[in-house]
């Protein structure tokens, strides 16, 4: 499960009067790559070479490829907790503060809370860690509201700079008004967010206080859309059962080496008549090396220019 790639799109720059020419040329997207490290012991390090980027089965040509260390290492991440998320989550309050004390000081962290369905930014990013830990409570508890919403409305909200953005979404994933416990229209909102933002999505399950007394369909389907968010947008999800995980630790170390281990690279991909999310893959020459990301990427549309003879005269 851990082995997907994290998919941070850049809307292409300049997407001109020229539509022919851009066809054929194609526009720029950037792509963060994340090697795992699970199935080998330990990460490897990676070189142009030895990536390829297609869609469907066409070979995209790699235009630019960096490995995201030292001032490229940049990185702004929200811990997004879920109110309702509060049973015996005490021991695990210190290992989230652990975390973001662990994190490097290219690293700026932010806070926000889901109270009751809706967004609270308590924290914008920063990379004063007393600031970031001081914002941080113990949630509070109440009736499971989607938060798919939330982290939409984070992801749209999110001011657009260099840095890779990610999330740490500690939540059930239960929208209670939910009427298919197969399909989140909510959910998928949020996914086409992080996919087009380049917001990279983990996911921690951890449940309300009283889950013993819930639907475990409900639990479960909950747990599967936290799943599809953070897997598709290129991240994590963790979760063991119904029940609440012993400890958040590994996983928060987990997140760490992920975020540590990563690369981007820029690629030429031909535009359509109209922006939208494209389908890509991202494939590796070693066959044991586990990649992780998200399938789709934003791509610009032709700009369509009237020509100058056909304007009308004002």
């Amino acid at each position: 499960m851990l082995g997907r790639i994290v998919v941070s799109i850049l809307a292409a720059s300049g997407v001109a009067a020229f539509g022919a020419d851009k066809s054929s040329a194609g526009v720029p997207v950037q792509v963060v790559v994340t090697v795992a490290h699970h199935a080998i012991g330990a990460p490897q390090t990676i070189t142009r070479s030895d990536l390829s980027v297609v869609e469907g089965v066409e070979p995209l040509p790699i235009t630019n490829f960096v490995p995201l260390n030292g001032k490229s290492a940049e990185l702004e991440l929200y811990v997004l907790v879920d109110e309702c998320s509060n049973c015996e989550f005490g021991p695990k309050f210190g290992e989230l503060k652990n975390f973001i004390k662990s994190q490097p000081h290219s690293t700026a962290v932010g806070i926000a809370y889901i109270r009751d369905g809706c967004l609270k930014i308590v924290e914008k990013p920063t990379t004063d860690r007393a600031r970031a830990i001081e914002a941080l409570s113990l949630p509070a508890g109440g009736k499971p509201v989607n938060p798919f919403a939330a982290l939409a409305d984070l992801i749209g909200d999110w001011p657009s700079s260099s840095a890779r953005k990610a999330v740490l979404m500690v939540a059930n994933g239960i929208d209670a008004a939910m009427t298919s416990q197969l399909h989140d229209a909510t959910a998928e909102k949020a996914l086409e967010a992080a996919q087009r933002s380049g917001v990279i999505v983990y996911a921690i399950y951890h449940p309300s206080a009283d889950y013993l007394s819930s639907d475990f369909s409900q639990i479960h389907s909950g747990q599967v859309h936290l799943a599809h968010v953070a897997y598709e947008s290129g991240g994590e999800a963790y979760f063991l059962s119904p029940a609440p995980l012993p400890s958040l630790a590994p996983f928060l170390t987990d997140i760490t080496d992920h975020l540590a281990n990563q690369y981007l690279v820029e690629f030429q991909i031909k535009p359509g008549e109209s922006s939208g999310l494209r389908q890509i893959a991202v494939k590796t020459s070693f066959p044991d090396m586990e990649l992780m990301s998200a399938d789709r990427v934003w791509v610009p549309g032709i700009e369509k220019v009237e020509p100058a003879g056909k304007r009308r005269e004002k």
